[in-house]
């Protein structure tokens, strides 16, 4: 029994099908996906949540494991340019082709372009031994790190440096430190506090490329859906699991509103801090304490706009950097409270895909990060809505309130209501040092042996190539309490 259908639940109720179980999948929602559903209004498809395709190469495991590919499922593009930055005064869009960063990198300042490619020789690295073994780890005692490869490339990774630190060691100027950096806001933590390890994401940003599936991110899970279905996984949609039947410090079951379910085993791939509230206190792994002491990656205020026509100065991917960073990120992770000036995403995926959008109109995400554990009104959400357009005019450089025939806003308490987000969260536990690897929540419970979770709130971490690993792995798990013989393959070859 798996509940919750998100990326990490349809990876692990494919592998656990796949080794042999009979697998039933219980959704909260009408839809699988998760955080990554979609919604169709007025001739728009919105993704809700997850709108980067990176690290093509997890997506291709995955797949793999099943005798396909992912694009026997939907049509992959690469984007060029990847994603245009925009600071308050400058605009830079980042090129495809490495050999084209360089020259930015160069013309911004001498001697960086080489700078570069050292940096991203360390990032490759990271990312290689990351993606050979380690983030396929369970995490669940230090002996799966000792062995030899792993000692060896220890101090190589930087688990014990921060990303800002070993940056600053290649770069001086702050708009390449800032472009170096960003991709570390997906992590949810400060450059500062992020451990330099993960300067792995600058490879799958840099020289892996930023893709986009076409017809949306929502056509990853419904690929993986069909390829569940053709498994012989069922699904129970509108089905909220209340609480979990426990019989001799087993698992028997899972009980909904409506109806109670057998099963010999369970892997709640729903918010690990909900999947906790099911279960009597006495068998719970954490207590409301340690949650509340978690360092929590940011929730966010998301707007989904319709246009009635086309843009002329946007990419697919735009980076608002024209506000402080600093304040923004007081904001989020001292004071906690919403922001005055914010950095801004927007996503404008019908400047690649004509099927997200009526003929001459746009399609637009707007996304604000904001800490965990606000209070949302609709009043806060008319003065942010006030300042995203204003924003948007003064960034794109066209009057747009006027041309907007669809809005929709979401944020901490969707988060809460649809998905038993802990705080509201949208992007799980921060990547800090002290929530890397054996330090996340574990993914067995510790008194329920036939109990086990899987997503962004345990290892490896937030993001959609990560959810997918840990439905993997934990699904290779749970394999073990029925002897399956998983062929999910993978090794700690680190180079």
């Amino acid at each position: 029994m798996v509940i919750g259908s998100g990326f990490a639940g349809l990876s692990a109720a494919c592998r656990l099908a796949k080794d042999g179980a009979h697998v039933t999948v219980l959704e909260k929602n009408n839809q699988p996906g998760g955080r990554a559903r979609s919604f169709s209004v007025d001739g728009f498809t919105f993704d809700m949540g997850p709108s980067w395709y990176w690290m093509p190469d997890v997506f291709e495991l995955f797949f793999k494991q099943f005798g396909t590919t992912p694009d026997a499922y939907y049509n992959l593009v690469r984007l060029d340019p990847s994603y245009r930055i925009i600071w308050d005064d400058e605009t830079l869009d980042i090129p495809a082709s490495y050999n084209e960063l360089k020259d930015i990198f160069e013309r911004i300042e001498p001697g960086a372009g080489k700078q570069l490619d050292l940096f991203i020789e360390e990032a490759e690295y990271k990312y290689n031994a990351a993606m050979k073994g380690l983030v396929y780890q369970p995490g669940l005692s230090v002996t799966e790190y000792m062995n030899k490869a792993v000692f060896k490339s220890f101090f190589r990774i930087d688990l014990l440096k921060s990303i800002h630190k070993h940056a600053c060691r290649y770069f001086n100027h702050p708009k390449l430190l800032q472009l170096v950096e960003f991709p570390i806001l997906f992590l949810g933590a400060l450059p500062k506090n992020t451990p330099a390890l993960y300067t792995l994401m600058n490879y799958a940003d840099m020289k892996l490329g930023t893709w986009y599936p076409m017809g949306g991110m929502v056509q990853i899970v419904n690929a993986m859906y069909e390829l569940a279905k053709s498994l012989g996984v069922q699904f129970v949609f509108n089905e909220d699991a209340t609480s979990l039947a426990i019989q001799d410090n087993e698992v028997r079951g899972v009980n909904t509103r409506n109806n109670t379910y057998d099963a010999d085993a369970v892997i709640a791939a729903c918010d690990y801090a909900h999947a906790e509230q099911l279960l009597p206190t006495l068998y719970r792994n954490y207590t409301d304490a340690y949650w509340n002491s978690r360092n929590m990656a940011p929730s966010c205020l998301i707007y989904y706009i319709g246009l009635n026509k086309k843009l002329k100065n946007i990419q697919h991917h735009n980076l608002l950097f024209d506000a402080p960073f600093d304040a923004h990120a007081d904001e989020l992770y001292t004071a906690r409270r919403w922001p005055e000036n914010p950095l801004m995403y927007v996503c404008c995926p019908s400047q690649t895909d004509d099927s997200v959008a009526p003929d001459g109109c746009e399609n637009l995400f707007v996304l604000i990060p904001v800490a965990t554990g606000l209070k949302d009104s609709k009043e806060i959400r008319d003065q942010y809505y006030d300042l995203v357009v204003a924003r948007l005019e003064k960034r794109f450089e066209e009057p747009i309130e006027e041309a907007i025939i669809y809005i929709r806003s979401y944020a901490t308490s969707d988060f809460i209501k649809d998905y038993n987000a802990f705080d509201g969260n949208a992007y799980g536990l921060a990547n800090t040092l002290n929530q890397t690897a054996l330090l996340k929540p574990s993914i067995k419970n510790k008194k329920l042996h036939n109990l086990f979770y899987a997503g962004q709130l345990t290892v490896p971490g937030p993001g959609v190539p990560p959810a997918i690993i840990s439905g993997q792995i934990v699904a290779r798990e749970a394999g073990k309490l029925f002897n399956f013989k998983s062929s999910m393959s993978y090794d700690v070859s680190i180079p």
